[in-house]
């Protein structure tokens, strides 16, 4: 059980962590393909689009928390669990980013 809400915890960070990327077209593309008939006709010439990505900083660490577990029967009780603690910061907002 706790195995999984490590696994669940992972897969938000890591869904977070692609929604804060800050991405900007540095250069336009081009295709052109070439044209065949009984011979050809026209080289082909592709330029792909070039893009900076600034990716955000993601920091994850744990804590500790006391969180009330189910125990065999009708009861609870507390316990101190270690838990992951995710804290992303979006690429335009982090310091090493606008030293460009």
């Amino acid at each position: 059980m706790r195995k999984t809400a490590f696994v669940l915890a992972g897969l938000a960070a890591a869904s977070i962590a692609l929604v804060g990327c800050d991405v900007q077209k540095t250069q336009e593309g081009n295709v052109s393909v070439p044209k065949y008939e009984v011979s050809k006709t026209k080289e082909g010439d592709v330029t792909l689009p070039k893009y900076d990505v600034d990716a955000p900083k993601v920091d994850v660490t744990t804590e500790k928390k006391e969180v009330n577990v189910p125990k065999v029967g009708v009861y609870t009780e507390k316990e101190t669990l270690t838990v992951p603690k995710v804290e992303v910061t979006p690429a335009k907002d982090r310091d090493d980013a606008n030293k460009k």
